[in-house]
């Protein structure tokens, strides 16, 4: 599927840089929201379920549109998910997911890890701008767009 990261730190700080102007810029035009999860293990079998728990730990859930995104790896483990909340997920369905997910293994099997998720990140603040677009009197950036680094 893909190879491990780099034991420390993953990415480089261009690639950490590339992903973190990937959330910013499709944040910019939606009011929806999208995080980076990245971790070592994935603590269960599926990584769709270790996506929703994270979800819920990092309070997406409650964005006020219902509209953020998750896209979560699992470097050791070889396993990604994208989860989307109710909002975003009952405009695009399963098949937006699979497809996005797919996209971004591809690049993933040519060892384009930051690239992938930030192509991955673009994909979907396209969705979530033509389903949740930027209002400039009542929007703001209700989640850090920064990476988070799990164990």
């Amino acid at each position: 599927m893909f190879s491990l990261f780099k034991k420390k730190g993953f990415f480089s700080l261009e690639e950490k840089q590339c992903i973190v102007d990937a959330v910013k810029n499709a944040e910019l035009r939606t009011s929806g929201e999208v995080r980076v999860y990245i971790e070592s293990r994935c603590s269960y079998v599926d990584a769709l379920d270790r996506a929703v728990e994270i979800f819920q730990h990092l309070k997406m859930d409650q964005t006020a549109e219902r509209n953020a995104v998750l896209v979560y790896v699992a470097v050791k483990d070889r396993q990604l998910a994208v989860f989307g909340d109710e909002g975003i997920h009952k405009k695009v369905g399963n098949e937006y997911w699979s497809r996005v997910v797919s996209e971004m293994l591809s690049k993933f099997n040519r060892n384009d890890y930051a690239d992938g998720i930030s192509v991955c990140v673009k994909e979907i603040g396209e969705a979530l701008l033509t389903y949740f677009p930027y209002n400039n009197t009542t929007d703001k950036n209700e989640l850090p767009d920064d990476i988070v680094f799990g164990r």
